[in-house]
């Protein structure tokens, strides 16, 4: 089965087929990370614009990084130097990115549904890089691709999230994703800062449960999700930080609530020491790094994907620089995260 993306908007409007396929074309990809030569020509002659209207390193630097690996240029604008702080709508300043020919747009905006907006009035394919509170759907993947390659599956795991999960993006679009393979979540942090309607944004059925204990929400975890807590959050009288850390912080000793083969997610930056432990962000159970790495990999695919196009029978831009032992099959059907068969 093919699939052909017009944009990456969001993770939600997904199926289960569509979102395997989108993490099976990211695994050749993968190969090319550990290459000395990390360069492909695919997208030579192509343009990618990456627009960040918010601040951002990890990402700009990752979609910046995928893009130059598949041998294409990109043209930058950043938050500090964007046109909007003059004055100019977003539409304008997306207008007169868009009058320098691009073939792509990897946008990142504080408004949600700011990229949606946007992807109305272009004609060329947009890529949400993360919008407000909404959704961040290539960091989804990106845990999702990095989950299946430690657990072998996506299908019925328990995802423990934890933090401010209220003002993540990253929170959203895992639920979006994991949901569908039957995975069940439970939500901890603050109660101010998982607030009951939480309960109800994943598709219906999903099982999605709120508790304020950290103690409780770790047991039985395959996954567990550590979210960046934002410090200009953690102030007196509503939540000072060492409150935090007394009870919500990730330490090696409240870890082993969690099932001995569980793994830490963390899409940074991570405040070392108030959400998490420096013993667990660099214990054996972390995937931190490798969430990076898989996400030059995700975005490498998401731009093949949208500006070239790919299918399962044709070759795949990244197989000649694999060896044979090391090409994973892209046939959907093999892969027992998918629901649908």
């Amino acid at each position: 089965m093919t699939y052909r993306f017009r944009d990456l908007l969001a993770l939600e409007p997904l199926s289960a087929d569509e979102l395997i396929f989108l993490l099976d074309q990211s695994r050749p990809f993968q190969a090319i990370q550990r290459n000395p030569l990390k360069k492909l020509a695919t997208l030579r002659g192509k343009t990618v614009a990456l627009a960040f209207f918010e601040n951002s390193t990890r990402t700009r630097i990752s979609f910046g990084t995928a893009a130059s690996r598949l041998g294409a240029d990109t043209m930058n604008l950043q938050a500090e130097s964007s046109s909007l702080k003059k004055g100019e709508s977003l539409l304008d300043t997306v207008h007169t990115l868009n009058a320098m020919k691009p073939d792509c747009l990897v946008m990142r905006h504080a408004a949600s549904g700011a990229a949606d907006f946007v992807a109305r009035h272009l004609d060329i394919p947009v890529i949400n890089a993360g919008d407000g509170t909404h959704e961040h759907p290539s960091q989804g993947l990106l845990d999702a691709l990095t989950i299946r390659d430690r657990k072998g599956s996506l299908a019925n795991l328990h995802v423990t999230i934890l933090g401010d999960i209220a003002h993540s993006r990253v929170a959203r679009s895992n639920i979006h994703l994991l949901s569908k393979f039957g995975c069940r979540f439970t939500l901890c942090g603050p109660a101010m800062w998982v607030p009951r309607e939480l309960e109800s944004i994943g598709p219906p059925g999903a099982s999605i449960r709120r508790v304020f204990r950290i103690e409780e929400a770790l047991e039985d975890a395959d996954v567990v999700l550590v979210l960046r807590v934002q410090t200009e959050r953690l102030h007196e009288p509503a939540l000072p930080a060492r409150d935090y850390i007394l009870l919500y912080q990730l330490s090696a000793e409240r870890l082993r609530l969690a099932k001995s083969d569980a793994i830490i997610l963390h899409p940074g930056p991570m405040n070392r020491g108030v959400e998490i432990t420096p013993e667990v962000a660099d214990g054996p159970q972390s995937c931190v790094l490798e969430q990076v790495t898989n996400g030059i990999a995700v975005r490498m695919a998401l731009l093949f994907l949208l500006l070239v196009g790919g299918s399962e029978e044709e070759a795949h831009p990244a197989a000649e620089m694999q060896e044979p032992g090391e090409r994973p099959s892209t046939d959907a059907k093999k892969d027992p995260s998918h629901a649908a068969r």
